[in-house]
């Protein structure tokens, strides 16, 4: 039996990383070779890589490859994909959260648009919490025949400051994203929207799938 040591990580190269981050484009056959795809398949961390030359599109840039680039993303959109995650999560999502799978838009794309990650962060939660209002009916819709001042469904402001005020648990059996990975919650009306039930914050509650779906069948 032959013994032999692993690479010391500390002393790779930035060729070594340049050169590994080719061979894994090459050997699937992309010219935009994206985190989530090195990370199964290369030598060396895509946190390595990053803190090595800064972001990973300056890495791919270094090796020759193609950067892809999302232009114009709105910060609507920017904000959504960041809800998303933090629902998922069931808390503020972190730097290295936000570098994988789970985050549709890489941190270096919060980075160039609000200078920093934690700028980004706090970008969203002003914009989460500016207001507390419920959305209300166009003007269009004959309010004679409107039974609610508010539209049905909250909108992302809305729904993060509920889903925050009840500290991201179910209010009905207190599952929770950060104790059960993969409990998803929702936001749902105490009195029924469809019984006068306005969209607002003292009307919503956060329940999980399950207990939403229960309450559904009672209705």
């Amino acid at each position: 039996m032959r013994f032999e040591l692993d690479h010391d990580r500390r002393n790779i190269s930035n060729q070594d990383l340049l050169s590994d981050l080719s061979r894994v484009a090459e050997s699937k056959s992309q010219r935009q070779l994206k985190q989530r795809t090195y990370k199964e398949f290369g030598k060396f961390g895509v946190t390595t890589v990053i803190r090595r030359f800064g972001s990973w599109n300056a890495a791919i840039e270094a090796a020759g490859l193609e950067v892809v680039v999302e232009r114009n993303i709105p910060d609507s959109a920017l904000f959504q994909a960041l809800y998303d995650l933090w629902v998922s999560l069931g808390r503020q999502p972190t730097y290295a959260e936000a570098q994988g799978p789970a985050s549709r838009f890489n941190v270096s794309t919060y980075e160039r648009r609000f200078g920093s990650w934690r700028r980004a962060l706090e970008s969203f939660v002003e914009y989460a919490n500016t207001r507390d209002l419920p959305a209300i009916v166009p003007a269009s819709i004959d309010a004679r025949s409107q039974r609610n001042r508010s539209m049905r469904s909250p909108d992302l402001r809305l729904r993060f400051r509920v889903l925050q005020r009840d500290n991201f648990r179910c209010f009905s059996c207190g599952a929770s994203p950060t104790l059960n990975p993969g409990v998803r919650l929702d936001v749902d009306h105490v009195q029924h929207w469809s019984r006068g039930g306005e969209t607002k914050l003292d009307n919503l509650q956060t329940l999980c799938s399950g207990c939403n779906q229960g309450k559904s069948n009672l209705t």
